[in-house]
């Protein structure tokens, strides 16, 4: 039975109902035993990561998983449990072990290329949906423009909710730019379209709407940043400059030249910007309203609206 201690490290002994009949170390027990080194290690929800992490291991989904876990794990499937155990020790996030994370219900791929979507941005799919909404509705045909796509996150969530709706993405990261392209065959969504170029640089023509989460972490806090953060998003992700509104202004200079009368342009906030962010595009010409709140109740999507002429 050292085999169930080997894959994780862990000093206690497995419970006997986890013992399987053939002697080998059983799926409950090598979950107990990860979470347990998880928690030991500091890291944030254990026995999630763990269950996770031992599930896509052995290739079951949320029912087999349940249904197994007595069943014995083999020597290559402790081997596999190991080298993933290995990894999120070293604070590599889940969903990149994983090599995918979901957002707005949909699974998008990713790597070391792109930025994790988080939950909070959503709150930019709802805020530009909301506005859409009051505005004559998701069947008309609208030009959509996603600054700093990373994998097409925001892009492909809103082309997924317009039908009539077609969309352009921009990165620098060629790598990004490749998976979100995967990511858009993946979902069907044909109407996107993605361009290499610095922020707005290489844009053509007017958008009904403008998205982006922008690089906005002060460049002196990322070192202080957590690991799974710091240490695996790409810093041209993260870093917004010495003040972390660099990417608020070039999209404040650039917007009013690319929306359309009545246009908007919505951003994702880092905590605090969002009176900073306001004023730089209040600055510019664009008239901004309150900031939409995620479910923390943070200001999280700043929505800035172009004069009708």
């Amino acid at each position: 039975m050292t085999r169930n201690m080997d894959l994780v490290g862990a000093t206690a002994r497995p419970h006997t109902a986890d013992i399987p009949t053939n002697g080998g170390p059983a799926i409950s027990g090598v979950r107990r035993a990860l979470a347990d080194r998880f928690r030991a290690a500091g890291i944030d929800s254990p026995e999630l990561d763990a269950r996770i992490l031992v599930a896509h291991a052995l290739r079951l989904d949320h029912a087999a998983f349940a249904a197994g876990a007595d069943r014995a794990i083999d020597r290559g499937e402790a081997d596999t449990i190991a080298t993933l155990a290995r990894r999120r020790l070293a604070r590599e996030p889940v969903s990149r072990i994983l090599g995918s994370k979901e957002f707005w219900s949909h699974s998008f791929r990713i790597d070391a290329s792109t930025f994790v979507p988080r939950p909070e941005t959503e709150t930019v799919v709802e805020a530009a949906l909301a506005a859409i909404d009051a505005d004559g509705g998701r069947e008309r045909p609208l030009r959509i423009a996603d600054i700093g796509t990373g994998c097409g996150t925001l892009l492909l969530a809103l082309l997924s909710e317009l039908p009539r709706a077609a969309g352009l993405g921009t990165d620098t990261s060629i790598g990004a730019l490749a998976v979100a392209r995967g990511n858009a065959r993946s979902l069907g969504l044909t109407r996107a379209t993605f361009l290499a170029c610095d922020m707005m640089a290489a844009l053509g023509g007017l958008f009904d709407l403008i998205v982006s989460n922008p690089p906005y972490i002060v460049s002196g806090d990322i070192p202080s940043l957590a690991p799974e953060v710091r240490d695996f998003d790409p810093r041209s992700a993260l870093d917004g400059g010495a003040d972390g509104l660099r990417c608020y202004r070039q999209i404040a200079a650039a917007a009013p030249v690319r929306l359309r009368p009545g246009g908007t342009v919505i951003v994702e906030l880092g905590i605090g910007q969002a009176p900073s962010v306001a004023a730089l595009f209040a600055a510019a010409g664009l008239a901004p309203s309150a900031p939409r709140t995620d479910l923390d109740g943070v200001p999280r999507a700043l929505l800035a609206r172009q004069p009708r002429a």
